[in-house]
This record gives structure tokens, C-alpha cells and sequence, in this order.
């Protein structure tokens, strides 16, 4: 008679698939909760407009349809008043980069026609890709628009009355 042995590598063959299955799961799980909040962070809550600054209300149905001010971030600023920088896409595609200068970057991608983008922050270092393509308020002023087709960039300070 012979031999009844069982294969050695016959358990260890079952944990590696195991293994390799709970990993795959694993991976899985973190790609989708990655992906959901990437794709979730572009809602950003607005601060609720306090009294003493004046509410801009979207005057057409295609404004109130986009969204009024994608771009408001609260980092530990005060957000009363005129926002230190606020712009508004006038044309299609707007290519617009906004940084903390030597820190974060709040915003680099292209807004479109009628969005808007208003930060806070006490100094931002600005790029427009199409300097007429935008209508650009430092502190609540508007500021000169650029020429057409020509990239700008700028530093805006917040002001002290603000």
C-alpha cells in the first residue's frame, strides 16, 4: 500500500490566495474612499453672511443655477467685509491659479463663465491665464482687467480697514 500524505503546500497555497484577496479588498476600500472625498471636497460650505456686509444675490436664473463662490475657504482669517481677492469668470474657461505665497495652493484649475472664487486670506499671490477673461476685486475695488490672450500675475495684500 502506499503512502497517504497530504501536501505540504496545500494550506500554505489556500493562505496566500487569502492574503491576496484581503489585500485586493483592502486596496479597493481605500481607492474608493480616496476617490469620494476628492471628488466630495469641492463643497465647500459658505460662511453665513454676516450683517454688516452686503449680500451679493445672484440676479439671473443661470447665476443662481452655478455656484456663487467656489473658491471661499476659511484658514484661520476673519471673513468680514470684501474678501481679499475675488474673481469672476466672464468668458468659457477661465485658467486661474490663487497660493498662499511659500504655502498652500487654494485653487488651480479653470473656473467657467459666471463662477466665482473669493478668498480671505492677508496676502495671495494670483495667475490669470487670460487676464480680460476674468473681472478680478482686490479687497472690494475692482482692478484693471489685462489684455487679451496675456497671462497675469499679481500680488493682492489685504487691507487694513477690512
Amino acid at each position: 500500500m502506499g503512502r497517504h500524505r497530504s501536501d505540504p503546500m496545500g494550506i500554505t497555497r489556500l493562505a496566500f490566495v487569502g492574503l491576496a484577496v484581503l489585500l485586493l479588498v483592502a486596496l479597493i476600500v481605500i481607492g474608493a474612499r480616496a476617490l469620494l472625498s476628492a471628488l466630495g471636497s469641492g463643497d465647500v460650505p459658505e460662511p453665513a453672511p454676516s450683517s454688516s456686509a452686503p449680500a451679493s444675490a445672484p440676479t439671473t436664473p443661470a447665476e443662481s443655477a452655478r455656484p456663487q463662490s467656489t473658491g471661499t475657504q476659511n484658514t484661520g482669517t476673519q471673513n468680514t467685509g470684501a474678501p481679499t481677492v475675488r474673481i469672476v469668470c466672464e468668458a468659457d474657461s477661465c485658467p486661474v491659479f490663487v497660493r498662499v505665497p511659500g504655502g498652500d495652493v487654494l485653487i488651480d484649475r479653470d473656473l467657467t463663465q459666471d463662477e466665482q472664487a473669493s478668498y480671505f486670506e492677508p496676502e495671495l499671490d494670483v495667475v490669470l491665464g487670460d487676464g480680460s477673461a476674468v473681472q478680478v476685486f482686490e479687497n472690494g475695488k475692482p482692478r484693471a482687467t489685462g489684455k487679451p490672450g496675456e497671462r497675469e500675475s499679481f500680488k493682492v495684500t489685504r487691507a487694513r480697514d477690512h
